[in-house]
Formats: C-alpha cells, sequence, structure tokens
C-alpha cells in the first residue's frame, strides 16, 4: 500500500496528511486515529500493520489500540489469526522429540479403534488384501510386510484423517533414531510365526464383521509388541511368571 503521507513518524497524520495536534489529550487522538483507519477501510481492504501504521505516522502499540476498538465495536471484522506452519510435518521434530515406548502407546491409543472401523467398513477387497496380508509370504521383508498389513487395515478404516496420522506415526517410528537397536535384525522365524498367529486373529475378525474381536484382537497384538518394547528397553522392568 502507497504511503499517504511523508515519511516523518513524529506525530500521528490524519488520511489526507495533515499532523494530528500535540496539544489533543491521548483519547482525542485515539478517535482521529480511528477515523483515519475507519476512512481508508472505506475505500479499500486495509493494509498490513506495519504498512498501516507507517501511513498514518503512529507507533504499532497506537495503531493495535484504534484497531482493538473499532473491531470491539463491530466496525471491522475480527482479525484473522496468522496461519501457523505445520511444525514438523515431514516427522523431523516428532522423531528428536519422542521415543519407543510414546511411539507403542499411541498405537495402542489409535490400531484398535481402527481395526474397529475396518471391521465395520471394509470392501471385500480390502478384507481379501487384509487377510492375505496376515500370514507373511516368504523371502520378503518381514518388517515390510508387518507395516503392510498394519496400513491396510487403516485404510480400510475409511477414515482417512486417522489413517493420515497413523501413517505419520509409522513414518516416525521407523526412523532409525527411534528404533530399537535389535529392531535392525532381522526377525526370527518364531517370532514371524507368533506375529502372524496375531496378525490373523485380527483379519478374522475383520471379515468376520466383528469389531469387538477386532478391537480386542488387535489391541492383545499392541500389548504384546509393547512387553517387548519394556523388555529391550529395561529387561528389569518387565515381570517374567
Amino acid at each position: 500500500m502507497t504511503a499517504i503521507v511523508s515519511s516523518s513518524r513524529s506525530t500521528p497524520r490524519k488520511p489526507g496528511g495533515a499532523k494530528l495536534s500535540r496539544a489533543q489529550k491521548p483519547d482525542d487522538d485515539l478517535e482521529e486515529l480511528k477515523d483515519a483507519i475507519r476512512a481508508m477501510a472505506s475505500d479499500k481492504k486495509l493494509a498490513s500493520e506495519r504498512d498501516l501504521a507507517e501511513a498514518l505516522g503512529v507507533k504499532r502499540h497506537q495503531l493495535r489500540r484504534a484497531l482493538l476498538a473499532l473491531r470491539a465495536n463491530g466496525e471491522l471484522e475480527p482479525a484473522r489469526a496468522k496461519r501457523q506452519p505445520l511444525v514438523g510435518h515431514n516427522g523431523e521434530s516428532l522423531v528428536r522429540a519422542t521415543n519407543p515406548m510414546e511411539v507403542i502407546e499411541m498405537r495402542i491409543a489409535i490400531e484398535p479403534f481402527l481395526a474397529r472401523l475396518a471391521a465395520l467398513r471394509a470392501s471385500p477387497q480390502e478384507m481379501a488384501r487384509i487377510e492375505q496380508a496376515a500370514t507373511t509370504a516368504s523371502d520378503v521383508d518381514a518388517g515390510a510386510w508387518d507395516v503392510a498389513f498394519h496400513k491396510l487395515i487403516a485404510a480400510a478404516s475409511g477414515n482417512k484423517l486417522a489413517a493420515s496420522l497413523y501413517s505419520l506415526l509409522r513414518q516416525v517410528s521407523s526412523d532409525a533414531r527411534v528404533r530399537l537397536g535389535s529392531s535392525n535384525r532381522p526377525a526370527t522365524p518364531q517370532r514371524i510365526a507368533m506375529r502372524d498367529t496375531e496378525h490373523r486373529a485380527i483379519a478374522q475378525a475383520i471379515v468376520r464383521r466383528d469389531p469387538d474381536g477386532a478391537d480386542r484382537a488387535m489391541r492383545a497384538h499392541l500389548v504384546s509388541v509393547q512387553k517387548r518394547v519394556m523388555e529391550q528397553l529395561s529387561p528389569a522392568m518387565v515381570p517374567h511368571p
């Protein structure tokens, strides 16, 4: 916005460029400033606070006081909140701030609900893919297969926001700074067989359209994962029979 007055900012100015009298009281100055803003608002959309303060030759705090009064009276629209960027939208800041226990706690909070929704909403094609992915194929990356199974369930929930949050959660959990040291080693055949049994229980409940069963099966599976995380982080903390 082009300034409508000279660059001097010693005293407030009227829209036409005339200085507001120094002899006036603060309340009078405020009223003149409000009049100036009204005149400018009637011609066009108001500029930013910085440009507006420069055009009127006033300090930002003086301008804000006048704007606040005009908004309170309903003469100006409420100020729009500044759009804040998504902090760590790529998961970077989350990776630096979290740990494996927080990741599994969030999975326990989210995934049983996704499994419940999948049992209610999954299409026959989605059910078939989930059922097929419940058993790890031979000669594949077992870890990637596991993630794919859980993502199929998230997608079948029919809730795009929840599925996106889950995808971000798995992105964070796959980062080398969050993963447990032993998680970089290939899973043993015994562990894969146990995981597949748990996955099949989840898949079967979804195929049966059993939301309660899908919720329970997913929760039991994740509690088992949580126990292994605790064992790796602090073996002494995990009770043994």
